[in-house]
């Protein structure tokens, strides 16, 4: 029997997150599976993975083949470099101190890009959050002084209109004058 190591489609329509399973090449690819080894969901930024290390190397020992894309998470997640530093310790070229030390300081570079990633995500996301701020208080601004210039209109016209209404109060007010008299009376 064929082992694959592979993943499990899960999740709902266009948002997708998988098991990483250990499973028969003859089966489907949500089907029977014999172990889980982990959760792989690549909706968030950095895509989270959670994988148990020690089945994970116990399979591959065991024979067990990685899909590519479970190649790959292993090969971040530094199961693949154990295996290989197991197998220097077995044919005698290193120590297994020496291999955990290789692998302890792998980790750390590891960790440290992780974590410079994570501040880069999260910088460009606020310098986003900051411009989009910044054109919306623009936006706002112009519209300030869009509706201050329509008032200033209205309040000139209002103005207008009311001394036209006083002037013409006032034309009514006014005594219309006599009628002058006529030589021929």
């Amino acid at each position: 029997m064929a082992v694959k190591i592979r993943l499990a489609r899960h999740g709902k329509k266009a948002y997708a997150f998988y098991h990483i399973v250990v499973a028969d090449s003859r089966a489907p690819r949500d089907g029977k599976f014999i172990e889980k080894l982990g959760v792989y969901d690549p909706n968030t930024e950095p895509a989270t993975i959670e994988l148990d290390f020690d089945r994970a190397l116990d399979w591959l020992n065991k024979g067990a083949q990685p899909t590519e894309t479970t190649r790959a998470i292993l090969s971040y997640k530094g199961v693949l470099l154990r295996k290989h530093l197991d197998g220097g310790i077995k044919k005698g070229a290193l120590t297994p101190e020496a291999a955990e030390q290789k692998f302890q300081a792998w980790i750390a570079d590891k960790k440290l890009k992780i974590s410079t990633k994570k501040n880069l995500l999260d910088k460009v996301k606020s310098d986003r959050n900051k411009s989009r701020l910044s054109a919306e208080i623009r936006v706002k601004e112009v519209k300030a002084e869009d509706v201050a210039k329509k008032k200033a209109a209205l309040a000139a016209r209002a103005a207008e209109a009311a001394a036209k209404a006083a002037a013409a109060t006032e034309a009514e007010a006014a005594p219309a004058p006599a009628p002058e008299s006529t030589a021929a009376e």
